[in-house]
């Protein structure tokens, strides 16, 4: 058996693990809430069991014990406690508290409760002393209580994938939400594929009942459809975690480049106050924060020589061109090169006495005039007409 064979089992499994290891923080903070214990138990859950499942393990299981085929009641209880509390779940997110909720909840799991009793017992009354690791459901599927074993697993599982689907059909209609409506969707694939699992299980079984071997239903065709369910389950709450995070990050990350070039033009001017230093490691808001700061900063140092005027005149001239909008931009970054260039040289535009300010045509738009600044010639090249204009205005 090469390690790879075991990759298919690895996916989900890292996945639900990771989907658990996301949630505990919450678990932790809010450990009383039913809802967010119903979630950890779900992913605790649906975890063990890939992990039972997995062939390396299950052979390790029966060495261990010296029971033959033990793993099976153990990966069978995990995957029916699973189907309960993903029910109960459901059930939590899509209706609101009440009476009758709380008794269809303890309904449910008293039902799977005693399955999960039933597993053992039907298990340990069966005889199975031939380990089998892939083929153990059509193997035994004629076995006196090990029979009774697989299909009360079977039906378990079936039950519960018709239920979620069906409450989760209804839900999907009603949510708003568009990372809970995707985590929707996911579910509802994943119920679905439990159902083409569970189908192609019980025909290969019943199909052994009337001596037929269609034993690659269980064994080749419903698996994958199982470790896809466990995939989408898993992707379905880390979604939620992690996609407003993501999006935030995206936001943030082109925030930090939009104004990458501004901070760059002015991070030669003497700061209003010594900026703090971020290491690498410092979440991307706080570097975007301080980068609009020291922006902001620069851009008080940059009011005494900032040109009002040749900001409308070279708006005027870039409005026949291009559009309102944009003119106003590439207008305010030709300005602010302006005030850069004035600045080192020393020649304030402003002398009264009263505090010059750099108004919000700029402050305004600061993102938006830092990318017209990836285009320094051009803007140059308009300052530079704008200026030489003003010159011939002043000598006629």
């Amino acid at each position: 058996m090469t390690p790879s064979f075991h990759i298919p089992y690895a996916v989900p499994t890292v996945l639900l693990a990771l989907a658990l290891f996301l949630k505990l923080p919450t678990f932790v903070r809010a450990w009383r809430d039913p809802e967010v214990r119903a979630t950890t138990l779900l992913l605790f859950w649906a975890t063990s069991a890939l992990v039972v499942i997995i062939p390396v393990n299950i052979e390790r299981l029966n060495k261990l014990t010296g029971i033959p085929n033990i793993a099976t009641p153990w990966a069978y209880s995990f995957l029916t406690a699973s189907c309960a509390t993903g029910l109960t779940m459901i059930m939590r997110w899509r209706e609101e508290p009440s009476e009758r909720r709380r008794r269809k909840i303890r309904r449910i799991y008293w039902i799977y409760v005693g399955i999960i009793a039933a597993l053992w017992v039907t298990f340990f009354l069966a005889s199975v002393p031939e380990p089998r690791i892939y083929d153990l459901d059509t193997y035994y599927a004629n076995t006196p209580w090990m029979r009774e074993n697989i299909l009360l697993y079977l039906v378990a599982h079936l039950g519960s994938c018709l239920t979620a689907s069906s409450i989760l059909w209804k839900w999907f209609q009603e949510v708003e939400n568009p990372w809970l409506k995707t985590g929707v969707v996911f579910l509802q694939v994943g119920f679905a594929l439990g159902l083409v699992f569970d189908a192609a299980k019980l025909t290969a079984v019943t199909a052994r009942w009337f001596g037929i071997n269609w034993d690659w239903l269980s064994t080749k065709a419903a698996p994958p459809f199982a470790l896809m369910q466990a995939v989408l389950a898993a992707v379905r709450f880390i979604i939620p975690q992690t996609g407003p995070a993501l999006k935030r990050w995206g936001r943030d990350q082109s925030e930090y480049l939009r104004l990458w070039p501004l901070w760059r033009a002015v991070r030669g001017l003497i700061p209003a106050a010594a900026p703090a230093r971020f290491g690498f490691w410092v979440p991307l808001d706080l570097r975007v924060m301080q980068r609009q700061q020291r922006i902001h900063d620069a851009l008080r140092i940059l009011a005494p020589y900032f040109n009002s005027g040749l900001y409308h005149k070279a708006y005027a001239e870039a409005v026949t061109t291009h559009n309102e909008a944009k003119a106003r931009v590439i207008a305010g970054a030709a300005a602010i090169l302006d005030a850069i260039a004035s600045y080192r040289n020393s020649t304030p535009t402003h002398t009264s006495k009263e505090p010059p300010q750099i108004g919000p045509e700029i402050t305004n738009h600061i993102a938006a005039i830092s990318v017209a600044l990836y285009r320094p010639r051009s803007l140059d090249s308009l300052r530079q007409r704008v200026t030489n204009t003003e010159n011939l205005n002043t000598h006629a």
